[in-house]
């Protein structure tokens, strides 16, 4: 089994209207326990933008008549920088390559710990998460968001939305669709899916403030969430 994790954090769990110190101060303390119990263990966190990224995003909107995906894309791309930096400063001590903004570059990965943020326009940091399984041979996403499970439709505007356990690759894509709409919320964005389904990889989605849930999937424990694979 591979000693191997990619965490898809959340940018609206990092900073949902400013920095949560309260989460990042015990999910610093969890993964290091986690990693600290077997030296061999490696964990790949990719930072989302998150709030941040979509006030930004909304003031381009509301101030220019352009409406151009590529730099709303990369609007939110700067805000996974500054979330992927503050990220990267708390574990410092357990990585040894610089915040890794494109998954293609040479990366050392020598220690436990790799930090990454967003790339270029054209998705979320769900791709740049599977990007970077895909190199590393990781074959599990944990994307971690601000919600519990994946349901059926959004809760906020369907009375009738129920929540998921599991749900196969053709089914999740047939709900989330194949474009890309910066700043649209979704369980995990519809490249990134693509790309999973092509490399047979599961992602697991929780709501990753509750630390003893995540902690509990890294250890391949019961755990609440929903599961999206084949």
């Amino acid at each position: 089994m591979s000693k191997l994790t990619v965490l898809s954090l959340g940018g609206s769990i990092i900073a949902p209207d400013k920095v949560d110190t309260a989460f990042l101060t015990k999910f610093n303390k969890a993964l290091r326990e986690y990693l600290n119990e077997d030296k061999e263990r490696k964990v790949i966190i990719v930072c989302g933008g998150g709030a941040p990224a979509r006030i930004y995003q909304t003031a381009f909107r509301e101030i220019s008549d352009s409406k151009a995906n590529n730099i709303q894309d990369w609007i939110g791309i700067k805000a996974t920088h500054l979330n992927g930096e503050l990220v990267h400063a708390i574990f410092h001590d357990l990585t040894s390559d610089n915040l890794i903004t494109d998954p293609t570059a040479e990366i050392k990965f020598t220690n436990q710990i790799l930090v990454a943020a967003g790339w270029k326009p054209g998705f979320s940091t769900d791709t740049d998460a599977v990007y970077l399984a895909k190199r590393f041979g990781g074959k599990l996403i944990i994307n971690l968001s601000n919600i519990a499970k994946v349901y059926t439709g959004d809760p906020k505007l369907d009375p009738c939305a129920t929540p998921i356990d599991n749900i196969n690759w053709v089914d999740f894509r047939k709900m989330v669709g194949d474009e890309w709409i910066p700043g649209k919320s979704l369980p995990f964005d519809p490249i990134a899916s693509r790309v999973a389904q092509e490399e047979k990889m599961s992602v697991i989605c929780a709501d990753g403030r509750n630390i003893e849930n995540t902690i509990a999937i890294l250890n391949h424990k019961e755990f609440f969430g929903s599961t999206i694979g084949e």
